[in-house]
């Protein structure tokens, strides 16, 4: 049955005379489509990256969800988390804003039925995605938007949703929500549709990547240490903190990254307590810089490494090696434990124990899951598991992040280190490569 906002067939025609970059997209410089600059694709070649081929990773993670519906009996999910909608759709549009005002929203059908509802006059930004069944717009029920008509729209919108599961779902009323306004929770209700939590949904069918997926990683991973390379040509005496977080934020714009989730880079006596976002604090030579990436680089891959850096060609003091050489075991040694069939309290209880007088300082997680930015699962440390911890088991495909703060309460310094890896058949694969400090390594 055709519905009014279904796509013409015409518009998913591919242009035979059409040129294609190395990853599938069209090759043209007015393409309203994000994506890599011909600087990434350049210093990808050199190191012999593959990139991905994008429609193919789309709809792997298309079917990724269609899956996790079928097996929780859900007719559908409904999505308004800006990164559950790009894993959907592989859609962008004002990223950041959209994460604190809901204006779109996707419904997909477990049959792969698919619906987005964007921002208004924004059809073309997706017009590239011919996976997208249909293009709506009128997702928006927050204030800003809607005032005191919130409920209005809230139902509308409702009735629409209610609509699609009913004719892509039959009788199955179960319909997944990874988060939503409370005025449309209760439109939902009302109309009888049985909101399930959408939440684990997506978690883990982003979890396990394809391949396509793995080589965006790669790409993500090598633009991103391109850009902290460019940092550390900025960190000098006179500089600020502020000046070398920049020199990172410009290295992944200008390779075609989107965005970075927070700021956090300290120096001197601000790498301790963690946690201090980049100010202005002028860097001084001998000084400890430590830093977490958290970038959201090319394909909107996540990258999250992290480490510390002295400033100016110094020798560290005793007490920074010592820190640092504490991190650096903390993290190679529970990297050796990931492959296949782990459990995640296997992983907390047999892991690297930090000295005690550096644990009430420790880092919120030992690790935690990378895609589209910090995903599932978060593995807690042993003296956090009985609190916060839940279990499960590794599985090949699962890209995770190992992580280690070091620092003891009322001390000078802290060491931050994180490495990425790829959870392989038979172990792991260390997915970034950015050299450790031999000057704290060495004696």
């Amino acid at each position: 049955m055709a519905s009014p906002f279904s796509i013409p067939p015409q518009s998913r025609r591919i242009d035979p005379t059409a040129s294609f970059k190395p990853d599938g997209s069209h090759n043209d410089n007015d393409r309203a489509e994000i994506g890599p600059t011909p600087l990434a694709f350049a210093e990808w070649e050199r190191l012999g990256l593959q990139p991905p081929h994008l429609p193919t990773m789309r709809a792997y993670r298309l079917q990724r969800i269609c899956d996790q519906l079928s097996a929780r009996n859900l007719g559908g999910i409904l999505l308004f988390d800006p990164l559950n909608i790009r894993y959907a759709t592989d859609s962008t549009n004002m990223q950041l804003w959209t994460a604190h005002n809901p204006a779109r929203a996707c419904f997909v059908a477990a049959s792969g039925y698919l619906v987005l509802w964007d921002f208004h006059g924004c059809d073309h930004l997706s017009a590239h995605l011919p996976l997208i069944n249909e293009r709506r717009h009128g997702a928006s029920f927050f204030y800003f938007e809607t005032g005191n008509r919130t409920e209005e729209y809230a139902t509308r919108f409702a009735i629409q949703v209610d609509e699609l599961l009913r004719m892509h779902a039959g009788n199955n009323r179960r319909l997944g929500v990874d988060r939503i306004e409370v005025a449309g929770l209760r439109a939902l209700e009302a109309l009888g549709v049985d909101v399930c939590d959408g939440q684990a949904v997506t978690e883990h069918a982003r979890m396990i990547k394809g391949p396509d997926e793995i080589l965006a990683i790669r790409c993500a991973v090598a633009s991103c240490e391109a850009a902290i390379c460019e940092m550390r040509q900025a960190l000098c005496d006179g500089a600020t903190e502020n000046d070398v977080w920049a020199a990172l934020h410009a290295g992944n714009i200008r390779r075609g990254g989107e965005w970075i989730e927070t700021r956090i880079l300290s120096s001197g006596p601000r790498t301790n307590p963690w946690f201090q976002e980049c100010g202005p604090r002028i860097i001084r030579d001998g000084e400890l810089v430590s830093f977490d990436t958290d970038l959201i680089g090319v394909y909107g891959m996540c990258v999250d490494m992290s480490r510390s850096w002295i400033c100016g060609d110094l020798e560290p003091t005793a007490e920074q090696k010592r820190l640092y050489r504490i991190a650096h075991e903390h993290i190679i040694t529970n990297t050796e434990m990931v492959k296949p069939g782990v459990r995640f309290a296997e992983l907390s209880r047999n892991g690297h124990r930090l000295p005690e007088s550096c644990r009430a300082q420790r880092y919120s997680m030992m690790f935690h899951g990378v895609g589209l930015c910090d995903e599932y699962p978060t593995i807690r440390y042993p003296e956090d598991l009985e609190a916060f911890g839940y279990d499960g088991e590794l599985q090949a495909g699962m890209v995770l992040s190992v992580e280690a703060y070091v620092g003891e309460v009322g001390g000078k310094d802290g060491i931050k280190l994180e490495n990425q890896l790829l959870v392989t058949e038979t172990g792991y694969e260390l997915l970034t490569h950015y050299p450790f400090e031999e000057s704290f390594l060495q004696d």
